[in-house]
């Protein structure tokens, strides 16, 4: 992650999810591992007192088992590091909420909060993609499964237009 996107997103917490605290840098590899089966989480950052936020475009309705997916996904990190982890997942206006807020019983200390942004976020992953093959960046499974659900999950109108951007990169770069 270069120091634009790095920007972007650290922006979007701060203002969309209303998270002030200073946030160190992109959480290394090596200390974002968790065991096998597990979401393996989206962007994920540390904090300057060593807590966690795991960034995430929410692209498909959020129902029971995406709740649990994300539970999982925080309990398996905190119990690894000890550290708070704050889950922030910013959904399209397309995407179906079906869930109602509620508190969740863990011994893990963790949140969980959802944004439903008026931007068109197919837009903002689709560049993020182009910005990583600019870099030479290998598109991972995460990348190349959204970027197959852009054409699904844009507004109709646009759907040729991801299609098209969609074909390029598989054909240019595959």
């Amino acid at each position: 992650m270069d120091k634009k996107d790095f920007d972007i997103r650290t922006k979007i917490i701060k203002e969309t999810f209303k998270d002030d605290r200073p946030i160190k840098c992109r959480t290394p590899e090596d200390v974002r591992r968790l065991d096998e089966n597990i979401h393996p989480g989206g962007d994920i950052f540390t904090t300057e007192d060593g807590a966690f936020i795991d960034f995430e475009f929410q692209l498909k309705d959020f129902d029971e088992a995406e709740l649990v997916k994300y539970v999982e996904f925080a309990e398996n990190l905190y119990e690894k590091h000890h550290k708070h982890v704050s889950v922030y997942l910013l959904c399209p206006k397309n995407v179906d909420v079906r869930v109602r807020e509620c508190v969740i019983k863990s011994e893990s200390d963790f949140t969980i909060k959802l944004a439903c942004s008026q931007e068109d976020l197919c837009h903002i992953i689709l560049n993020g993609i182009k910005n990583k093959l600019k870099r030479n960046e290998i598109l991972d499974m995460d990348d190349l499964h959204a970027l197959a659900l852009l054409p699904v999950r844009c507004d109709r109108k646009d759907r040729n237009y991801f299609r098209l951007e969609y074909f390029k990169i598989i054909n240019r770069y595959f």
